[in-house]
Formats: structure tokens, C-alpha cells, sequence
């Protein structure tokens, strides 16, 4: 069984399944986040929805390379949870399946391409409070007890 974090699904409520890939990116600089403006401000581990037919590292490169800029190596899986939630960009409540790597960032390639994203350096102990959901706040717990990727 996959661990839940936050809310638990509404009686009900019809949730469609949505496959995901997080990172999270730690080095000597501290954590890559991604902080995304809208519909709520928040920071984030960077990562997103896997595309039908795609691999799921390959989904994770790419989600991170459009929510920070940067390429990653050094990939360890970390774990997976899931989340019950409203995707209002897509207007679908989702039973999102959120699985997370422990990675580094390794070349900053561009500003975040993704609109709303931003790239953002904070320290892994001030992350533990500011990540916006409990499941990421969770999995960089276990990366900071296991250490990061070298």
C-alpha cells in the first residue's frame, strides 16, 4: 500500500489517477525547488504528470527542466506517496501517484520554461516547513537521513 498524505478522498467524489515523478534536488548550494505562482503560491519539489507513452525518467528530466532550468544525474528512488486534490489547471480531481527520486542538479540551462515557475535555491532545514505539501516535505526528510547523491 502506498502511503497517503493530506486529505483523504471524498465519499463519492470520482478521482481520476494521475502517475507522476518528483525530484527531490540537493548539492552543496542547498535544495532546488520550484516555486509556482498559481492558483496558490507555493514551493514544490519539481516534477509533474508522466505523458501517456513516456518513460518515467525521461517525464522527470523534463519536468524539471521546464519548472528550473536545470539537468539532473545521479537519480535514486527515494519512495512514492499519493495525494487526493483538485488540479484546477485541469479542472479534474485527481488521485495523484507521486513517485520521488533523490537527484542533484548539475547544469543550469535556462530560466524555467514552464509560465508561473520559478527556480529557487532554499535550505533543506528551512524546506522541511516551506514545501507546500506534507508528502514532499516527507520525502525530503528521508533524502536528508539517507544523504545526497554524489
Amino acid at each position: 500500500m502506498i502511503k497517503r498524505y493530506g486529505n483523504a478522498p471524498q465519499m463519492g467524489r470520482r478521482y481520476t489517477r494521475r502517475p507522476g515523478v518528483y525530484a527531490v534536488l540537493l548539492d552543496r548550494d542547498g535544495l532546488l525547488v520550484t516555486h509556482q505562482a498559481a492558483p496558490t503560491p507555493e514551493f514544490q519539489l519539481p516534477g509533474g504528470g508522466i505523458d501517456p507513452g513516456e518513460h518515467p525518467i525521461a517525464a522527470l528530466h523534463r519536468e524539471v527542466m521546464e519548472e528550473t532550468g536545470w539537468h539532473i544525474a545521479g537519480l535514486r528512488r527515494l519512495g512514492a506517496f499519493r495525494r487526493f486534490t483538485f488540479m484546477p489547471e485541469y479542472e479534474l480531481w485527481a488521485e495523484k501517484l507521486c513517485t520521488v527520486y533523490l537527484a542533484r542538479p548539475t547544469l543550469r540551462i535556462s530560466a524555467p520554461t514552464e509560465a508561473g515557475h520559478q527556480a529557487v535555491w532554499l535550505d533543506p532545514k528551512d524546506a522541511l516547513q516551506l514545501l507546500g505539501n506534507e508528502g514532499d516535505r516527507a520525502m525530503l526528510a528521508r533524502a536528508l537521513r539517507q544523504g545526497s547523491p554524489r
